[in-house]
C-alpha cells in the first residue's frame, strides 16, 4: 500500500473521489509498493482501483487512454523510502567524505527503482529472487551494476557483505531474460587488478551480447581515509598498463560481438599521460556517467561549434570581445585551454583565462571538476583576472542547480569573487557559446 498525498486537477483520480490520506492498494488486483508497480500497471486501458480510506475498503473504475496517468500524487518520486546499501565496500567515496556537509550527501543508495530510473548502480545485495523475477516480468532494462570483480570470495571482501558472491549468480538470469546489463568495475591497486580483472572480463563477456558495455575506473581517494583500507593510487606506468589490458580484450570483443564492451575511465588516461581516444573508440557512449568519453566528446562537440564561428565573417567575428574566465579541475584544464585557444585564433579579441583549481577540500588526488567546492574556487580565484564573467562547469552543483558540495552558492561565490559567475552544462558546444555570448 501507498500513502496518496493529492490529486492533480481535472484528473481521473479526482473525478474517481480519490482524496488525500487515501491508500492505494491495488491496480486491477495487482499490489502497488512503489514506483515500479504504480507505473507498470497503470498502463491498462480500464483500471479497477483498490484503496483504503479511514477503517474502509473501497473501489472505483476509471477507463482512460492507455498511455494517461490519472493525476494521483505521492510523498516521494519513488512512493517508498530508498533503499540504503548494506554494504561497507572499501573504496566506498562516502566513507572518505569530511564531515560537516548536507545530510544528504552521506545517504548511501543501492536501489534497484533509481537504477531503471536514474541510471544510478546497483550492487544487487539488496535484491532478492523476488526483485529479479519483478524486474524480468516488467522488463525493466538496463540495469546498471557494479560488479568489481567476478570472483565470489574477492568481491564479498571487497564489499564486506556475505552476500555479494552469490548475487552475482543474478547477472545470467538478468541477460538471460532479456534484461541489458551496464557494467561497472571500480578498480583498486593490487586487489582486483591484473589476473583479477582479467578474470573479471572474461566471466562478464560470456554474458554478451545481453551485457552491453562495462566502465573500467580507477577508486577514487581523498585526503580523509583515517580507519579504512590502505588502497594507494596507481602510477602513470600502471595506468598505462591497465589501459592496454583493457584495450586489448576490448579488441577482441569487438571482433566477437561487433562492439569494445570494455572502457576505461578518461582519469586513467591523464594519469597515464596517454592521449585521449577519439570519439569513434566511444561507439555509443553508454558509459559516459561513468566519465568514459566525456574529454572526447566535449572536444568533439567544441570543434563542431567552432566550425559555425568559422562561417561567420571577419567582422562578426571580430565583434566578440569580451574578457573571461573558466575555472574548472586539472583533469579537464589541459581540454578547455586548448579548446580556447583555437577559438581565439578566430575571435581575436576574446581574452580568456582557465584556471585550474587545487581540490583541498577533498584532496589533490581528486582533479574532476564535479568534485570542486565553492571555498576552493573562491579562496584559489581572489585577486586573479577574471575579466567580466566566470564561467563553470555545471556538474559543480547538485542535481538542483543551487549548491556546491560544500554548501556555497554560485550567487554567494559571484559576491566573494565580485565578478557574474555562470554555469554551463557539461557540452562543449553550450561553452562556446556561452563564453563568445553567440546564440
Amino acid at each position: 500500500m501507498v500513502r496518496i498525498t493529492g490529486t492533480e486537477p481535472n484528473s481521473y483520480a479526482r473525478k474517481a473521489g480519490l482524496k488525500a490520506d487515501d491508500l492505494l492498494v491495488s491496480l486491477n488486483g495487482n499490489e502497488i509498493n512503489d514506483v515500479l508497480d504504480y507505473r507498470f500497471y497503470l498502463y491498462e486501458k480500464e483500471l479497477k482501483i483498490d484503496y483504503i480510506r479511514g477503517d474502509e475498503q473501497l473501489s472505483v473504475k476509471v477507463k482512460k487512454g492507455e498511455y494517461d496517468d490519472i493525476g494521483l500524487t505521492f510523498a516521494t518520486p519513488l512512493m517508498d523510502k530508498k533503499h540504503s546499501c548494506k554494504n561497507k565496500c572499501i573504496f566506498c567515496f562516502i566513507d572518505q567524505l569530511p564531515r560537516g556537509l548536507r545530510d544528504s550527501l552521506y545517504f548511501k543508495d543501492d536501489d534497484s527503482r533509481l537504477s531503471f530510473l536514474h541510471g544510478n548502480y546497483v550492487t544487487l545485495t539488496n535484491m532478492t529472487d523476488a526483485d529479479i523475477d519483478r524486474i524480468i516480468k516488467m522488463h525493466i532494462s538496463p540495469i546498471n551494476v557494479s560488479v568489481h570483480t567476478t570472483n565470489p570470495d574477492l568481491r564479498v571482501k571487497m564489499m564486506k557483505n556475505p552476500r555479494a558472491g552469490e548475487v552475482l549468480s543474478y547477472l545470467p538470469r538478468l541477460t538471460e531474460a532479456g534484461i541489458t546489463v551496464c557494467g561497472q568495475i571500480v578498480l583498486c591497486r593490487g586487489i582486483n587488478d591484473g589476473e583479477e580483472l582479467d578474470r573479471s572480463m572474461q566471466d562478464l563477456a560470456a554474458l554478451a551480447p545481453g551485457l552491453s558495455s562495462v566502465s573500467v575506473v580507477p577508486a577514487g581517494l581523498t585526503d580523509h581515509r583515517e580507519g579504512l583500507c590502505p588502497l594507494t593510487l596507481f602510477s602513470p606506468e600502471e595506468c598505462r598498463q591497465v589501459i592496454g589490458q583493457v584495450n586489448a580484450f576490448g579488441d577482441k570483443c569487438l571482433n566477437k560481438f561487433g562492439k569494445r564492451i570494455f572502457y576505461v575511465a578518461d582519469e586513467m588516461y591523464i594519469r597515464g599521460g596517454l592521449e585521449i581516444p577519439d570519439v569513434d573508440y566511444y561507439e555509443d557512449f553508454e558509459q559516459i556517467e561513468n566519465g568514459v568519453g566525456m574529454i572526447a566528446m566535449f572536444g568533439d562537440e567544441f570543434r563542431a561549434a567552432l566550425e559555425e564561428i568559422a562561417e561567420m565573417s571577419p567582422e562578426d567575428r571580430a565583434a566578440v570581445k569580451r574578457k573571461i574566465s573558466v575555472a574548472t579541475g586539472h583533469a579537464a584544464y589541459p581540454l578547455i585551454s586548448s579548446c580556447l585557444d583555437l577559438l581565439t585564433k578566430l575571435c581575436y579579441n576574446l581574452e580568456y583565462n582557465v584556471y585550474p583549481i587545487d581540490n583541498n577540500f577533498f584532496g589533490r588526488n581528486i582533479t574532476v571538476a564535479g568534485l570542486l567546492t565553492g571555498r576552493d574556487i573562491a579562496e584559489q580565484l581572489s585577486g586573479r583576472e577574471l575579466g567580466e564573467e566566470l564561467f563553470l562547469p555545471g556538474n559543480m552543483l547538485r542535481a538542483d542547480g543551487d549548491l556546491f558540495l560544500d554548501g556555497m552558492s554560485p550567487e554567494e561565490l559571484s559576491e566573494a569573487l565580485g565578478v557574474k559567475v555562470t554555469c554551463v552544462s557539461c557540452d562543449g558546444g553550450e561553452l562556446l557559446r556561452a563564453v563568445t555570448g553567440i546564440e
